[in-house]
C-alpha cells in the first residue's frame, strides 16, 4: 500500500500547501503570469479573424504536458474503467486519445479530489467557487479544470515571454511539432520536442486539445478573462495534431467538435487557477 502511494503521487504530482502558500509540481506544471495580448490573426484565414485585444489579470497553472496514458490509465483503474484504446501505438508517456470531453472534465474533478481542492465543474459542466457554488468568475474557481480558450492561446505564445512565433515556441513547425509530414501516422511521447518560451511541451502537434469554451466567432472588442459562451453545441480545439498540415499547428488556428466525440487525434492538458 505504501509504494502504491509513493507512486501514485508521483504521477499526478501532488500539490501541497506549506506555511500558507500553494505550491505545485514545477516538473509537471508551469505557471502562467497574467498579462495583455492580442488573440487571433497571424495570417488571413476564417478560423483566425479578427484580432482582439484580450486581459487575463490572473495567474494560472498549465500542464508542461498533454495528459498521457500513464496518467489516465491509473485514474481508470482507481474508477474501475475501460481503459481508452491506443491504435497500437502504445501507452505510456504518449498523450491519451480515444476521449471525450466530458471524459477529460471527470478526470479533472478527480485529480481535484485527490489533492483536497474543490472540484470545477458541477454535474452540468458548471464552474464552481472554492465554497461549491456556480460562478461565472475563473478567477475563484480551485480546482482542475481545462483551460478556456484565451488562457490556451496565450500559453501556446508563450505569456509574458513570448517571442510571437507562429507555432508554439518557434516558427520552425518541425523543432516544436509532432504533425503530418513527420509524425508517421501517429502519435509520439510527450516532451520529445522543444518546448515553447514558458517550458510547456506539444501546444502546436501531437494531438489537438479540448478546451472548456463552447465554439463561437471571435469578436473584435476588448474583453478580460473571457469564458466563450454560456451555451451552445460544440467545444473549441486547439493546436494541430498528429494528422493535420502546417496551418493547423499555427498557435491561432481554431477548430470545434461536438462534445461526445472521441478520436485517435483528440486529447487535452489541464490548467489551475493559481
Amino acid at each position: 500500500m505504501k509504494k502504491f502511494f509513493v507512486i501514485f503521487f508521483c504521477l499526478i504530482g501532488i500539490s501541497c500547501y506549506i506555511f500558507g502558500e500553494v505550491k505545485y509540481n514545477t516538473e509537471k506544471y508551469c505557471l502562467v503570469q497574467g498579462g495583455t495580448f492580442i488573440m487571433g490573426i497571424i495570417d488571413e484565414n476564417e478560423n483566425q479573424l479578427p484580432k482582439y485585444i484580450v486581459t487575463l489579470n490572473y495567474n494560472y497553472i498549465m500542464g508542461k504536458y498533454e495528459i498521457t496514458f500513464e496518467e489516465y490509465d491509473l485514474y481508470c483503474e482507481q474508477n474501475d474503467l475501460d481503459l481508452p484504446g491506443d491504435e497500437g501505438w502504445g501507452r505510456g508517456k504518449r498523450p491519451v486519445i480515444n476521449i471525450k470531453w466530458i471524459d477529460a472534465v471527470k478526470y479533472c474533478n478527480w485529480l481535484s479530489k485527490i489533492e483536497g481542492l474543490q472540484p470545477a465543474y458541477d454535474k452540468n459542466n458548471n464552474f464552481l467557487d472554492k465554497e461549491g457554488n456556480i460562478t461565472t468568475d475563473i478567477t475563484k474557481v480551485e480546482g482542475y479544470r481545462l483551460p478556456t480558450e484565451a488562457e490556451w492561446e496565450f500559453a501556446a505564445r508563450g505569456g509574458n515571454l513570448s517571442n510571437n512565433y507562429k507555432y508554439s515556441g518557434s516558427n520552425n513547425i518541425d523543432e516544436v511539432a509532432w504533425y503530418k509530414d513527420n509524425s508517421k501516422k501517429m502519435t509520439h511521447e510527450v516532451g520529445t520536442k522543444f518546448p515553447n518560451e514558458l517550458e510547456i511541451y506539444d501546444m502546436s502537434g501531437n494531438v489537438w486539445e479540448f478546451c472548456n469554451d463552447f465554439s463561437e466567432n471571435l469578436s473584435n472588442k476588448e474583453v478580460l478573462n473571457p469564458l466563450g459562451p454560456s451555451q451552445g453545441f460544440t467545444r473549441i480545439w486547439r493546436g494541430g495534431g498528429w494528422y493535420g498540415g502546417i496551418k493547423g499547428n499555427l498557435v491561432t488556428f481554431r477548430g470545434s467538435f461536438t462534445p461526445g466525440k472521441s478520436s485517435d487525434y483528440l486529447g487535452f492538458r489541464i490548467c489551475r487557477t493559481e
